[in-house]
């Protein structure tokens, strides 16, 4: 009898409930939040269903971006890619640490391995950086053809997240790409254009010690010393520009990749 009496009160109450006027304010909330809370469930289960094939379709996009500038080389066979982990701020390679398991967009998020950049030095606005890196050195017979460092920096609407890819000599640049950004479109996002990106082939990094290699503030005239180094600016996206040069000088410089490319400078490779 006890259980006929629950049954009763619980049909009654949803009875109650459901006799209420539409405008009755009770009424209104309650369903307003069983709404919300139903859109949040499915928010929240779409997220964590669809993010291992979003991580996967990101992690496609970054080794594409690695094949592009492989495909650089003039002869792409007998290719040899050996990835390592570098200690940014000695430029020695860390041995115990996994290429395949370290990734070092993800550290930063990891307080304990975080690295504060000193304001004057945050040109690419990261606020903080990873301890380590992940570089890839790119050798046909033994040679190093090609360095392949991970960049990233803020842009205009977004963080910029790409490869620079050097020459052997460390003062080409084979290329520049960048797998993931949210520029806007027909603009800042025109840095995925290939005319832009093959503008940057066969630029030269530094004159001497200075550090020259940017985006110029409009088109570059070819007959100017700074061609050299500079590529075109994006036609109205100057924050995007600036964003890419900004985060080439900063990996490029001692807070970045410095001590490393002088350490390979003064071992041959």
């Amino acid at each position: 009898m006890a259980d006929k009496a629950n049954k009763r009160g619980k049909a009654s109450w949803w009875a109650r409930f459901r006799d209420l006027p539409n405008d009755n304010p009770f009424k209104t909330v309650a369903i307003t939040l069983a709404v919300a809370l139903a859109g949040s469930v499915l928010v929240a289960g779409s997220t964590v269903l669809l993010r291992p094939y979003q991580l996967t379709h990101k992690e496609a996009e970054r080794y594409s971006n690695i094949a592009e500038l492989l495909q650089q080389l003039p002869k792409a066979d007998d290719i040899e890619v050996d990835t390592r982990v570098v200690d940014l701020e000695t430029g020695d390679y860390v041995p115990s640490a996994d290429p395949a398991l370290y990734d070092q967009g993800q550290a930063p998020k990891d307080r304990e391995q975080d690295i504060a950049i000193p304001a004057e030095k945050d040109i690419a606005g990261l606020g903080a950086r990873a301890g380590y890196a992940t570089v890839y050195l790119v050798r046909q017979k033994g040679q190093t053809k090609m360095l392949i460092l991970p960049v990233r920096g803020k842009g205009f609407a977004s963080t910029l997240y790409g490869y620079l890819g050097l020459s052997g000599d460390l003062n080409t640049v084979v290329g520049l790409t960048f797998y993931e950004h949210s520029e806007t479109p027909g603009l800042g996002a025109l840095i995925d254009s290939p005319d832009w990106k093959n503008q940057w082939r066969g630029k030269m990094v530094w004159d001497g010690p200075v550090l020259m290699l940017g985006v110029g503030s409009g088109r570059i005239d070819p007959d100017l010393p700074e061609s050299k180094y500079q590529v075109d600016g994006l036609t109205g996206a100057t924050w995007t520009s600036k964003g890419v040069t900004n985060l080439l000088h900063y990996w490029l410089g001692e807070h970045g990749y410095g001590p490393y490319l002088e350490q390979l400078k003064n071992r041959g490779g």
